[in-house]
């Protein structure tokens, strides 16, 4: 209970996208989440059924309907709008609010182009 009430009057927040792993930091509290780079979403509708943790658990192990992605390869983004959809979910994770605006900083790759950074500022605005 505490720890959502001080997700909405944050200030600052940091977000590593990762190849690997992506970590949301929050200023006063340190890194608040660290899971895989990881996206599932419905081959059929294209809707994000899971992000991180949830979403690594079903590598493997889901029907045809289902499909896992890594949108990072190699340090850079290989699907910008899964990347999008991630980062959302994420940010959904940690229930920031709407009613603080927090600063966020979000490291991405170096190599990205500038429609891909455009898509990642969008995607936590």
């Amino acid at each position: 209970m505490i720890s959502n009430f001080k997700n909405l009057v944050t200030g600052d927040i940091a977000i590593d996208l990762g190849t690997a792993n992506t970590l949301i930091w929050i200023k006063g509290q340190g890194i608040i989440l660290n899971e895989p780079s990881i996206v599932a979403r419905n081959v059929v509708n294209g809707e994000i059924i899971a992000v991180g943790n949830e979403a690594k658990e079903m590598v493997g192990r889901t029907h045809s309907g289902i499909e896992t992605l890594r949108p990072l390869k190699d340090g850079v983004i290989a699907d910008y709008k899964m990347t999008d959809a991630m980062i959302l979910g994420f940010i959904r994770k940690i229930k920031l609010s709407r009613i603080a605006r927090p600063r966020i900083v979000i490291c991405i790759p170096s190599g990205v182009t500038d429609v891909e950074q455009r898509s990642v500022k969008e995607s936590a605005e």
